[in-house]
């Protein structure tokens, strides 16, 4: 059982409730074998009771293992704290022998320096005056006449050591005094000319063969002679021979890359001469490159797209540029990009505007050419207003019509597309604008660019085609037929313009002036323009409403019959044929009314023209005379108006018609209930006069003697 006991007791997790569990389980299990099925607890506590005591004895030799093991451990640690006291010792033993071997090393290094500087200044003297003999000998040759004889100066292996005599006695030459010493640094400086030249052919043929170790040490040569940049010259010039001129933008990068590591093992100073390298490809090759391309000034269009592509190029070839060191100017691409294109950012604007122009001009007259219409002068104002008013009157009180109008066929003379392809190349402006200006001109030019598309739009688009629109409106009370109002379709197409300007203006505009005086002009500009576009739709709006309900009146004038409300004999109780032509017309209109206008114009336009139409139909019903089959054809006509009218969807217009019916219904109700329906909740809040007059048009009116019982109504 022990060994049973330590199984379980190791087990992880341990449990000792499950521990328990089993334990008790075991016992009945045992009982069950031996065939006892009962329960038996006296079995159970002896059990218990031995297994108490095998566990005491089982924590009693785990107590004993432990305190073995702790003496063990405790023993193990003692030899370790001696081991690593020993250790300790023997590290500050190695550490003094290690400060004693360093002091050593720094004294004999002391007399190594003091013993190399007493044998250098024994030394150099002597080998100063050696070479000083040397240039002496060499100084001879020079002083002697005729040609000189030297080995060093004739023969071309030894043109390193000739270059580094006359180099010397070249500076040495030019300390001598006139006279007596002319000629012979006359000879001192053609040899050194000559040298120079023979160093830097030898460097160009060396770049050719790619001998790069040559290159490097005929730079240190030359890196001493006067006229060393033409050794950085000669290098230029050879390593950009690789140009072809078909698209310098894409050969330069990888050229750079090329000859940047180049640039850096044969020059001992890399930078400017990478400098200078960068210098002569954006003088000579990119300039040249870039004025050829923009040499086509008569196709301004071409140039300016060329003019931005090019500059964009540049900038980013700057950008690219930067990886390579070119000395601590951070600036001086930034600069070379300037001088490159600052003539052409001088004359930009002008140019700008006037693409633009000719290109809106253009669009605008090939629209007008396709519509074959000539562009008039229009005549606007009071006066024009008032002759057309005059017209108005005279031919309807003449029965003449005095007043030509020329709608053109429904043509509207506005063009979404043309708008579109206008303010396209008004956006592509902007953002060449952006670009190509200098910060200090940028919201001045793009303040100009948007005037040039708000005068060939706005003015002589729009304004004019709107112009054209309230000319075609038709005139008020004609006998003509039903007007066909195309001013709406004006509205529309004006309405989509406008919002693309305002897309245009938020977008692309406003960014460029905000923070600066030019954005509140832009600002007070645009409200101008658009507040002027405003007072000419509604005024075109209000002619045209004056044409839909003018039309109106003097269609029922005409068509309707006093039969119609007073017949002689009873008939179908129908609504008559002037008011369905009339429901019909307006139906027509007000659906073509949602069509073309949205938002808030389309609530003030129904309002509007369902009030002016509540007028005529008002004051029409007053022209006549109601018997009772008379009363129930007018309320028939009443509410085909009222069904017609709530297609515009307005309140206060269904209100003006539902109480034109309570009205209507006064022609018809017997006389003894006219004061109880007057009184009634429709019609309490009118007036009694426009009371009286209704019931003033039956036909029973005097016959009933209804004044004396609407007494007390006029009261």
């Amino acid at each position: 059982m022990m060994q049973q006991y330590m199984k379980e007791l190791e087990q992880e997790p341990f449990d000792p409730e499950e521990f328990v569990e089993r334990l008790a389980w075991r016992i009945i299990d045992s009982s069950r074998e031996e065939g006892n099925s009962a329960f038996d607890p006296v079995l159970m506590n002896d059990t218990f009771l031995q297994a108490i005591k095998d566990l005491q004895l089982l924590q009693e030799r785990q107590h004993r293992k432990c305190e073995r093991l702790e003496a063990l451990v405790r023993e193990e640690e003692i030899n370790h704290w001696q081991d690593i006291s020993l250790l300790q010792e023997k590290n500050k033993s190695a550490v003094q022998m290690f400060q004693e071997l360093d002091e050593r090393i720094n004294y004999v290094a002391t007399k190594v320096i003091h013993l190399g500087d007493q044998l250098e200044s024994v030394n150099t003297p002597r080998s100063r005056a050696v070479e000083a003999q040397k240039l002496m000998n060499h100084f001879t040759e020079f002083l002697s006449p005729g040609p000189l004889l030297d080995d060093a100066f004739s023969d071309k292996s030894q043109i390193d050591e000739a270059a580094d005599v006359i180099q010397k006695l070249y500076l040495i030459s030019q300390e001598l005094p006139s006279g007596k010493f002319e000629e012979p640094k006359k000879k001192i400086a053609a040899k050194y000319d000559e040298i120079e030249r023979a160093l830097i052919e030898e460097f160009v043929e060396a770049h050719k063969l790619q001998n790069v170790s040559r290159m490097k040490e005929i730079a240190n040569i030359l890196s001493n002679f006067k006229n060393y940049s033409q050794c950085v010259n000669a290098f230029i010039e050879e390593s950009q021979g690789a140009f072809t001129g078909k698209d310098v933008f894409n050969e330069v990068i990888p050229l750079c890359e090329k000859n940047f590591l180049l640039i850096k093992e044969v020059f001992s100073s890399p930078e400017p001469v990478m400098e200078k390298y960068v210098l002569n490809m954006y003088q000579l090759k990119l300039q040249k490159y870039i004025v050829s391309q923009l040499a086509d000034k008569p196709d301004t269009e071409k140039y300016l797209k060329n003019l931005m592509d090019l500059y964009t190029r540049t900038v980013q070839l700057s950008k690219d540029l930067m990886r390579f060191n070119l000395g601590t100017d951070e600036s001086f691409l930034s600069k070379m990009t300037q001088n490159i294109f600052q003539k052409y950012f001088d004359a930009y604007i002008s140019v700008e505007t006037k693409c633009l122009r000719e290109k809106c001009s253009s669009a605008l007259q090939k629209f007008y050419d396709s519509k074959s219409h000539q562009k008039k002068i229009i005549q606007t104002g009071g006066f024009q207003d008032l002759r057309r008013d005059l017209q108005a009157v005279i031919g309807t009180r003449a029965n003449i019509n005095i007043a030509q109008i020329e709608d053109y066929g429904g043509e509207t003379f506005i063009s979404e597309e043309v708008a579109i392809t206008l303010l396209q190349d008004t956006k592509l402006a902007l953002n060449r604008c952006l670009v190509l200006s200098q910060p200090s001109e940028l919201a001045n030019n793009a303040v100009l660019i948007m005037e040039v598309l708000q005068q060939q739009l706005v003015v002589e688009h729009l304004d004019y085609a709107i112009e054209l629109g309230l000319q075609a409106v038709p005139i008020p009370e004609s006998k003509a037929q039903q007007p066909f109002i195309y001013f709406f379709d004006v509205v529309r197409q004006t309405n989509a313009i406008v919002h693309l300007i305002e897309k245009l203006y938020n977008d692309s505009l406003l960014p460029l002036v905000v923070s600066t005086p030019k954005h509140d002009e832009c600002l007070m500009r645009k409200r101008h323009l658009l507040e002027q576009i405003e007072i000419n739709l509604d005024t075109g709006l209000d002619r045209s409403i004056n044409a839909i309900v003018g039309w109106v009146k003097i269609f029922l004038q005409a068509e309707q019959k006093k039969s119609d409300f007073k017949p002689e004999t009873d008939m179908d109780t129908l609504a008559s044929s002037a008011c369905s032509s009339v429901v019909q017309y307006m139906s027509s209109v007000i659906k073509r009314i949602r069509e073309c206008l949205d938002g808030k114009n389309v609530e003030f336009v129904m309002m509007d023209l369902g009030t002016r139409f509540h007028r005529v139909i008002f004051d029409h019903l007053q022209q006549f005379q109601y018997n009772s089959s008379g009363a129930m054809c007018v309320i028939c006509d009443v509410n085909e108006y009222r069904k017609c009218v709530k297609e515009l969807h307005c309140p206060l217009v269904n209100t003006l018609f539902d109480t034109l019916h309570s009205l209507c219904n006064l022609l018809l109700v017997k006389p003894e209930n006219l004061k109880q329906v007057c009184n009634g909740e429709q019609l309490f809040g009118l007036e009694r006069s426009i009371l009286l007059n209704f019931i003033q048009l039956r036909s029973d009116y005097k016959t009933q003697k209804l004044a004396n019982t609407l007494k007390g109504l006029a009261a």
